[in-house]
């Protein structure tokens, strides 16, 4: 889903993406959803800032996923026929 070795701009700091990344993913572990969300959200928005096309794409894959592993986890489950 992305490149390890992707650095962008982060809160005026560069930083690797993949570390930001991982630091999502244990949130999204440990259940914190909101937390995940707005980590990832403030990616997205400093990479939009610093005009960082594959950065931005990144990141809103991110809250996608973050956002698919919450209905997965509290959405209600399809009826079976």
């Amino acid at each position: 889903m992305f490149n390890p070795g992707h650095f962008g701009k982060f809160s005026g700091l560069i930083v690797n993406i993949e570390s930001e990344t991982k630091r999502i993913q244990d949130f999204v572990d440990k259940g914190n959803y909101h937390a995940a969300y707005n980590i990832a959200l403030s990616g997205l928005n400093a990479c939009r800032r610093a005009n960082d096309q594959a950065g931005t794409d990144l990141f809103i894959d991110i809250i996608r996923g973050v956002v698919d592993s919450l209905a997965k986890e509290f959405g209600s489950q399809p009826a079976s026929r």
